[in-house]
């Protein structure tokens, strides 16, 4: 106990010594969780929208102030003809192209059909399906306007039955993204940073040369695994507990969960990571080294992690793969604790996949460390 107390003391020093990794554990997640948290976001907006009006009839004014007042496109221009609309879809200028052909409202009030045109630019494929959906519901919306007015009535005389089907959003009822985005990034954040900061660790102590008067002690390889890990668990630990204050503060983000099953998970979690971390830096001979291979990984966790894209809407084989990604599991942790109030019975499943990668990770650790006995 006395030569691991030696190892913590001295990595407690040299944290504080720094001058440059204080502020880069305090002050620049805050800021990158304040930033991230207002620019990332799958809410489609500003859709630039032409519309082809070729009837000019009261009916087809009509939907088109409908889609002027909604809030998610913008109407770029009214061409004067299709070929003219397909031009400024192919060139790039709009994303959609919406189309009213002649004599619509006539055929409506006529033959109680209408028929619309809408041309999508699907390279956006999120875009392209957001925003045709948005037209949906505006159509859809217009078409029962039109149908009320004619007071279409059954064979004894009523008012057609009228199916009306209300929605109830769960865990998020306002749909506020940040509430969704805030509880990921937080704990991709606190996870990545870790790991960056415990990847360059012993490859520093290599370089700088004090690894070697380490080395001739009687210290074990996993007391000094051990050493390494817990300073930086503790830093970990720290900067959650600072950017739950801040989401709290500055999103009110609700935290229907129990605070303590997201501190035992983040304390298992970062355990898993930091050993991935000192794994990596045992292999690496320089900072450099240990920083390229350290965003390999990380920029498939994150592109994997559920953080920007479900994990369900993956492929199968991609699904799996997702299992050893430790980011994965605290996002998913974090979300449904605090916007859901799972309880830990609920995320059982990521505590126990954790524990394993934690028990894999550092065993790689212990056994990489180069120790000249």
């Amino acid at each position: 106990m006395q030569r691991l107390r030696y190892i913590i003391q001295k990595e407690f020093i040299q944290i504080f010594r720094n001058k440059a990794m204080l502020p880069m554990m305090t002050v620049v997640p805050i800021v990158q969780l304040i930033i991230l948290s207002y620019a990332a976001s799958n809410e489609v907006k500003n859709i630039r929208l032409a519309i082809v009006n070729e009837d000019h009839s009261a009916s087809a004014r009509l939907l088109v102030q409908k889609i002027e007042a909604a809030d998610r496109f913008l109407l770029v221009d009214f061409p004067a003809s299709v070929a003219q609309g397909d031009d400024m879809l192919q060139t790039g200028e709009v994303d959609i192209v919406l189309t009213i052909p002649p004599q619509f409202e006539q055929h409506f009030y006529r033959e109680r059909r209408g028929n619309i045109q809408l041309l999508v630019n699907a390279i956006n494929g999120q875009q392209a399906s957001v925003g045709a959906a948005y037209l949906n519901i505006i159509t859809q919306s217009f078409n029962q306007e039109l149908q009320a007015n004619l007071k279409i009535v059954n064979r004894n005389g009523q008012p057609p039955a009228i199916i009306n089907v209300p929605t109830a959003n769960w865990y998020n009822p306002e749909l506020n993204f940040k509430y969704f985005m805030a509880p990921g990034i937080l704990g991709e954040l606190v996870t990545i940073l870790v790991m960056l900061l415990t990847a360059m660790n012993v490859v520093r102590e290599r370089e700088i040369g004090t690894i070697e008067q380490i080395n001739v002690t009687p210290i074990k390889k996993w007391q000094f695994i051990l050493g390494k890990l817990i300073p930086f668990l503790g830093i970990g630990m720290v900067l959650l507990t600072v950017g739950l204050t801040a989401a709290k503060l500055l999103f009110s983000i609700p935290m229907q969960g129990s605070l303590f099953v997201i501190f035992a998970f983040c304390a298992l979690n970062l355990t898993a990571v930091l050993g991935l971390g000192l794994f990596i830096s045992n292999l690496s001979d320089t900072q450099q080294q240990a920083l390229f291979t350290t965003f390999f990984f990380v920029i498939i966790f994150i592109l994997m992690s559920g953080l920007f894209t479900p994990i369900e809407s993956m492929p199968q084989w991609a699904q799996y793969l997702t299992i050893p990604n430790p980011i994965a599991h605290f996002v998913s942790v974090m979300r449904s604790v605090l916007l859901k109030g799972s309880t830990f019975w609920d995320v059982i499943y990521h505590f126990r996949v954790t524990a394993v990668l934690a028990v894999v990770f550092n065993t790689l650790a212990v056994l990489s460390y180069r120790k000249v006995e």
